[in-house]
């Protein structure tokens, strides 16, 4: 896999596949960084020009904090650069509400949305929810004990998954950022990402973990306020499916790929 130099001004972004075809941009979620991707970019590097970057905060950009416009900057620079102009966005979590954002204010440059674990839409109830798990976080994460533990069981998490050893490497080496998942709050609460997605006239696949409870509320309502959207539930996992079950993951990407986006006429 192309791999950009961490000293160049390109760095923190996974590139591999065919120039000129086809590309799918994946925008991972709070607290780990592009390498959570690794297994999907493997697996279809060799039909799909693949990228993943780090977002302010993770990985390369660790001195930097997340805020969505420095955010969705980022992505356009990404398009602008490994793209013929536009890209089908894969999302998780966090980088979900990003996807959905972009397509929001970029409509022209997105082929398709998968959207994972951001179907709950962070208004009313849900924003109050938002904030209060915020704080939490960041109270827990402001001292380094605090961040030091959360640190460690998500690398706990990482090794208990069924992952090739140097996928496993990269994901640990990469590092986690747990500071950043209530940091990332300001920016997503009162956010009606759900009217924004209203307005994305491509198709919309909402792909999440069966067990990922909080995050798949108002799954149905999200999917239906989509112009063509669609739900797909990954059995027995969580959240962080992509991962979890990452041959499945990919497959159900594959199939909306060829299915949805490229008969698109």
């Amino acid at each position: 896999m192309e791999r950009l130099g961490v000293d160049s001004e390109r760095s923190g972004i996974d590139v591999a596949g065919p120039e000129g075809g086809q590309t799918i941009v994946f925008v991972h979620g709070a607290m780990f960084t592009r390498k959570l991707w690794l297994p999907q970019l493997a697996a279809l590097e060799n039909e799909y020009r693949v990228v993943a970057p780090d977002l302010p905060g993770h990985g390369v950009r660790s001195h930097q904090v997340f805020r969505m416009d420095p955010t969705i900057d980022l992505l356009e620079d990404v398009i602008e650069e490994y793209t013929d102009g536009s890209a089908v966005l894969v999302g998780l979590s966090l980088g979900g509400y990003v996807a959905t954002e972009y397509a929001y204010r970029n409509p022209e440059e997105v082929d398709g949305l998968v959207l994972t674990g951001c179907s709950a839409n962070p208004v009313g109830g849900m924003a109050m929810l938002t904030r209060a798990v915020g704080g939490l976080s960041r109270l827990v994460t402001k001292p380094d004990v605090g961040c030091r533990a959360v640190e460690r069981l998500g690398y706990r998490w990482v090794r208990n998954r069924d992952l090739s050893a140097d996928v496993e490497a990269a994901i640990i080496d990469a590092g986690i950022y747990p500071r950043e998942f209530g940091r990332a709050d300001p920016d997503v609460r009162d956010e009606d990402f759900r009217a924004k997605l209203s307005t994305y006239p491509g198709p919309t696949l909402l792909l999440n973990g069966e067990h990922d409870k909080i995050m798949r509320r108002g799954e149905r309502e999200h999917a239906g306020a989509a112009v063509d959207g669609r739900i797909e539930v990954i059995a027995d996992v969580g959240h962080i499916c992509n991962v979890h079950r990452p041959q499945t993951y990919t497959t159900r990407v594959r199939n909306f790929m060829r299915q949805q986006v490229e008969q698109i006429p």
